[in-house]
């Protein structure tokens, strides 16, 4: 089995905190989770996380205007530049101090950077070249200018169109003025007025304009002008920046937490910390829209470029709104869990993974796209476990509140609920591979519950036990089950025999984890003291064991008094599966570390880092003997004192608990790993940790977009090919094979003359033959031709030869496809809706050609003869001054046109 996995992507988690960011094309998103960044690619409804990682949580992050560098900077000023288009980190610089605001100038030379109070402005790295030694040279970091005027932090940065100027916004009250270089007549200047900080400063499209957004909800408007006096309307001063207008957004105690200005459509967007967005034109200050779309604070929006998408993050759910506000609609709508994940599965088929959580939510992501498609919220407490039935089709899973639930994929609803006849918690879950018998443990119980799936009536209750049930398994081919319990013992149960015996295991501490090897002959077990046991199911034989403690323990909590191999709690596998070949077992505990071993020789073959983020507890092996105070670890003091506002550290949640009550953290997230589990096919495996769902693949290469392109795909090439398949003087030449290679080259153009040169009666052919790998390119592509080239019957019958020929392929890849599908749709609707409107405006046509006289008496009868009959098209074109005509075909195939008065 290969082992070679690598990190693929993550999962889980839409967003944590920072700034969000759109490429410069405005078709991706960028948004910092926890350490890493995610992109969400808004066009094709899919999603990556960039392999690099930060050692804390990302603060800030922006990109060059060319779309080719990005620059993230974590919570300690430490800074990564990553070529983006190649997803390759080039260098790693650190600030020395956390930086509060981060921005590209628009020419793409330089960037701005908010040190605390100080502004420093740095060159934008260049490509390496060589000096006068002829030795390679790189200097990616050099400091332009570093200004320092402001008396408290930096909170927005923005630079004219021209690059020439900035604007920064400070919570000292005040907005100020500088220059990229010394101008002359130009002095630094100060905007001040505000009665509270200013969360952001923009200028206006022309720059003849200022406009500065206060925490108290003020809207000052400035302009370069003079003062006149109020009696002789004359200049009595000096031309200098001054307030011309002052509007409010009066949201009563709510405070302004973020803003985005589009200055070419002069779109003001705000966030409140009511969850409440306002979108307002500037500069009459019109409101076009005011909707809540968080139950929580917004703390960061922004606006793509051409100004028809918006993007807001909440970092208290997790959520991540991309808003559409001329049709208003979302792009996208996504949220992770807001707990901690307790176990998830994989789908039969490996598309879908199931992912549940201490929130009560039960959440189905898609593999490829990265997105979650359904959420279900029927539990009412913490989802401890989730099982498939063989088929795929229906889920199960366990809750906290005393039910199993049973869920239909198909049409995403609750079908089923079983619960015991006392109050019980359920904290396991086995289902038989047929889908016919459900069996739960539970904390509270000794008993296993078996349920019939299709009555849903409890059909016994496996006593034997002397501990709380911690783990259950179906072999594969549903003759036995499997139970794990804290009485240190394992027990294999034969429901299905004339008498449900069952077979102990005696072990030397409490079961955590038990699972059934692919093939249901043998047994791991997972105990408390770190050790790892096989078994023979047939003769209850033991067959191998791995001690496992030295391997999964590491990483020291702040709190910790002893060493990181000496810490207590993480010593041991709390969930272990198997591969799918068998041959080889993983296991995650409360630890950072994934072990992948060997089954045959129980040796360790490869050992896992789930996170190296040292904002969660349990990432470091060795603390720092500097963190450690008379008042003990550094990390669990609060020392930001009277430097932040008192608001904003107040707790006004409720005292109790109820579903989803996000409350403020008093303890540090710790790293650990809640569940493992491979995919079906072995190539991926998937990890349930604190800072997501992390999934790790064999299948890891990048894929650039021109893909499978060697030199022998030119456009000259591409032609000669299809000439050559026009006059079918090569063998090896065809439609076909012209059309792949125009979708590796991926110009548009090109694609589009080899589309409109297959003849309609190859298409079906050339559809049926065609790699599934380019479906997506080709629908993508017909739903373009089919709203912009005027072929209709041509684009028809390329879509109805692709539903006919992938049809099948497309319903069960629908969540790859979903973009490509819409798209599809949209472009058939438009037809069907220009057709309605022609055969309209026809119905009133042959209606006129009826009510006036024809001239022509030889050929009047026909005219309202084929009228009569339904003739499917007359196209007339006239007004009062021109002649309309009706083509009248005669038998000799030559039209002749009949003037009407």
């Amino acid at each position: 089995m290969k082992t070679d996995f690598k990190f693929s992507n993550l999962l889980g988690t839409v967003y944590r905190k920072g700034n969000l960011l759109f490429t410069p094309d405005g078709t991706c998103l960028l948004s910092p989770v926890g350490n890493r960044v995610t992109v969400f690619d808004l066009v094709h409804n899919t999603s990556y996380t960039l392999p690099f990682a930060h050692r804390t949580n990302i603060d800030r992050l922006d990109i060059s205007p060319r779309g080719n560098l990005l620059l993230s900077v974590d919570e300690n000023g430490r800074a990564i530049l990553t070529n983006l288009y190649r997803r390759i980190v080039m260098h790693h610089f650190s600030f020395k101090s956390r930086i509060s605001a981060l921005k590209f100038s628009q020419t793409g030379r330089h960037f701005a950077v908010g040190v605390g109070r100080r502004l420093q402005i740095w060159h934008t790295p260049s490509t390496p070249g060589t000096d006068n030694n002829g030795e390679i040279e790189y200097a990616p970091f050099i400091l332009h200018r570093d200004l320092a005027a402001h008396f408290d932090v930096i909170q927005n940065i923005e630079w004219s169109s021209d690059s020439r100027f900035l604007l920064t916004a400070s919570k000292d009250l005040t907005a100020r003025i500088w220059s990229l270089d010394p101008e002359e007549g130009f002095e630094p200047t100060v905007l001040a007025g505000h009665r509270q900080g200013v969360k952001a400063a923009y200028f206006s499209a022309d720059q003849e304009s200022i406009y500065t957004v206060s925490q108290d909800g003020a809207l000052f408007r400035w302009e370069y002008v003079t003062k006149n006096d109020p009696e002789s309307m004359e200049d009595t001063s000096d031309a200098r920046w001054r307030i011309v207008k002052k509007d409010y957004f009066m949201q009563n105690d709510a405070k302004v937490n973020c803003a985005a200005f589009h200055a070419e459509s002069n779109l003001l967007v705000v966030g409140f910390s009511n969850g409440l967005f306002g979108l307002y034109d500037l500069p009459e200050f019109h409101m076009i829209h005011m909707l809540s779309i968080s139950q929580s604070k917004i703390d960061y929006v922004t606006i793509n470029k051409s100004g028809e998408w918006l993007a807001f993050g909440s970092s208290k759910l997790g959520q991540l709104l991309v808003w559409e506000w001329q049709s208003e609609s979302y792009i996208l709508k996504q949220q992770g869990h807001i707990d901690s994940m307790n176990s998830l599965v994989y789908s039969p088929d490996g598309q879908k993974i199931v992912t549940t959580s201490d929130d009560g939510k039960v959440k189905v992501w898609d593999v490829r796209s990265g997105f979650c498609i359904v959420t279900f919220t029927e539990h009412t407490s913490g989802v401890t476990a989730c099982e498939f039935a063989k088929k795929g089709n229906v889920l199960f899973t366990a809750s906290l509140d005393g039910s199993v639930r049973a869920w239909d994929l198909v049409r995403y609803r609750n079908f089923r609920a079983f619960t015991a006849p006392s109050r019980l918690s359920f904290s396991s879950l086995a289902v038989d591979p047929s889908g016919e018998v459900v069996c739960a443990g539970s904390p509270d119980s000794f008993d296993i519950h078996l349920w019939s799936v299709q009555t849903g009536q409890l059909l016994d209750q496996l006593s034997g036990h002397e501990g709380p049930v911690s783990s259950l398994a179906f072999a594969a081919d549903g003759n036995h089950l499997v139970s794990g319990s804290w009485d240190h013992t394992v027990r294999i149960w034969s429901i299905f025999g004339r008498t449900q015996t069952s077979e102990p295991l005696q072990l030397m501490s409490d079961v955590l984890s038990v699972a059934f090897r692919p093939d249901g002959k043998q047994v791991a077990a997972s105990t408390l003291d770190g050790q790892l046991s096989f078994w023979s199911v047939s003769d209850a034989i033991q067959e191998g064991g791995i001690e496992g403690r030295r391997d999964v323990s590491g990483g020291r909590k702040v709190s910790d008094r002893q060493t990181a191999a000496n810490a207590a709690g993480t010593k041991s596998f709390n969930k272990i599966t198997y591969s799918a070949d068998g041959s080889c077992v993983l296991g995650g505990g409360n630890s950072k570390y994934i072990c992948l071993y060997d089954v045959r020789t129980g040796s360790l073959l490869k050992k896992f880092t789930v996170s190296v983020n040292t904002s969660l507890d349990g990432t470091q092996e060795i603390l720092n003997s500097r963190d450690l105070t008379e008042a003990g670890p550094r990390a669990l003091i609060d020392e930001t004192g009277e430097a932040s506002d008192l608001e904003d550290r107040m707790d006004r949640t409720l005292p109790g608990a109820k579903r989803g009550d996000a409350g403020a953290r008093t303890t540090r997230p710790e790293v650990r790993v809640t569940s493992v589990g491979f995919s079906p096919t072995g190539r991926s495996f998937c990890a349930a940790s604190t800072e997501g769902l992390l999934i790790y693949s064999l299948d890891t290469e990048f894929v650039f977009d021109p893909f499978d392109l060697d030199i022998s795909i030119t456009p000259s090439s591409i032609l000669a090919t299809l000439d050559a398949a026009r006059s079918s003087t090569d063998e090896d030449a065809s439609f076909l094979k012209a059309l792949i290679m125009s979708f590796r080259l991926n110009e548009s153009k090109l694609i589009r003359v080899v589309y409109e040169a297959v003849p309609p009666s190859d298409i079906p052919h050339v559809v049926r033959e065609i790699p599934t790998v380019y479906l997506s390119r080709l629908l993508r592509f017909v739903a373009y031709a089919a709203e912009e080239t005027p072929h209709l019957e041509f684009n028809l019958l390329w879509i109805q030869s692709l539903l006919s020929s992938h049809g099948r392929y497309l319903k069960d890849n629908s969540g790859t496809f979903a973009p490509e599908l819409r798209a599809v749709q949209r472009a058939i609707d438009d037809i069907n809706q220009n057709l309605k409107k022609m055969m309209d405006q026809n119905a009133y046509t042959l209606k006129y050609l009826i009510s006036k006289p024809v001239l022509g008496s030889n050929n009047t009868n026909g005219v309202l003869k084929a009228i009569e009959n339904g003739a499917d098209s007359a196209i007339v074109n006239g007004d009062d001054e021109h002649m309309a005509g009706v083509d009248d075909n005669d038998d000799d195939g030559e039209g002749e046109w009949i003037g009407l008065e």
